[in-house]
């Protein structure tokens, strides 16, 4: 499990990382780029990663790793259920977005 806090903190720990509000989440930016988000409420993290990343990470865990289900998710959009992932694996995960997005 990943709280919300830990999220932020590797987030931000990225370099140039910024943190914004985004409707009624909180995102996170590089290069005035939008490479995650986070709903604090329901504890889902959204990452944007290229189509095979997103595969990649969907294979961990169906039910925890999976693709925003409209159009974004088709973009690359990926939910991270909270609850259920590993640090590592949100490491990973950010890392990646991060450095698609810059």
């Amino acid at each position: 499990m990943v709280t919300a806090e830990t999220f932020k903190e590797i987030a931000l720990s990225l370099p140039g990382a910024l943190e914004a509000p985004h409707f009624e989440k909180t995102s996170f930016r590089s290069n005035k780029r939008i490479f995650a988000t986070l709903d604090d409420k329901n504890q889902i993290a959204c990452l944007k990663l290229n189509p095979v990343d997103q595969n990649v990470f969907a294979l961990i865990n169906k039910s925890s790793v999976y693709p925003v289900q409209n159009k974004w998710g088709l973009q690359g959009w990926t939910n991270f259920d909270l609850t259920k992932i590993k640090k590592s694996t949100i490491i990973d995960a950010l890392t990646t977005a991060y450095y698609n997005s810059i």
